[in-house]
């Protein structure tokens, strides 16, 4: 079934004018693509917008083509490995400055997947509750942390 995700991968890296390996590793979440290639930073982009982007228009591919087909999220070189670990870390920082202070934290704006990974290591939290929260004028998101309302 991942063979159409890494296949498509690979044809749209070869279009795209990469030379890259693409091996599938297990995932929690569905198909995890790990790229190797000399011109990693490029594939990346700035803050990994490149590597959002092609996440993005991969997923929209393989849905047409099979819409059986677990999310696929794309690595490269382990920046997507990384990035989470210090997101999880910001996100547990901020949670502790509201259970320190009560107060209301904003996290920076993120991009869809950034957030995923900031609410996934909070739910868990009995004390904090996350939302995402619209920035006028962007697309980005911001989210906001705050204790968790007594129901």
């Amino acid at each position: 079934m991942s063979a159409i995700a890494k296949t498509t991968l690979e044809e749209l890296l070869k279009h795209l004018g990469f030379e890259a390996t693409v091996e599938e590793l297990p995932s929690e979440d569905g198909i995890l693509l790990n790229v190797t290639t000399a011109d990693s930073a490029a594939l990346i982009g700035r803050a990994g917008q490149t590597l959002a982007d092609l996440q993005s228009l991969l997923n929209r591919l393989v849905l047409q083509k099979d819409s059986t087909i677990p999310r696929v999220t794309v690595d490269v070189g382990g920046f997507r490995q990384q990035n989470a670990l210090a997101l999880v870390q910001k996100a547990k920082e901020g949670a502790e400055r509201v259970r320190r202070f009560g107060d209301v934290v904003e996290l920076e704006p993120m991009n869809s997947y950034d957030r995923r990974v900031v609410h996934q290591s909070l739910k868990d939290d009995p004390d904090i509750e996350s939302h995402s929260v619209e920035i006028e004028g962007s697309v980005k998101k911001v989210i906001i942390l705050r204790p968790k309302s007594a129901a």
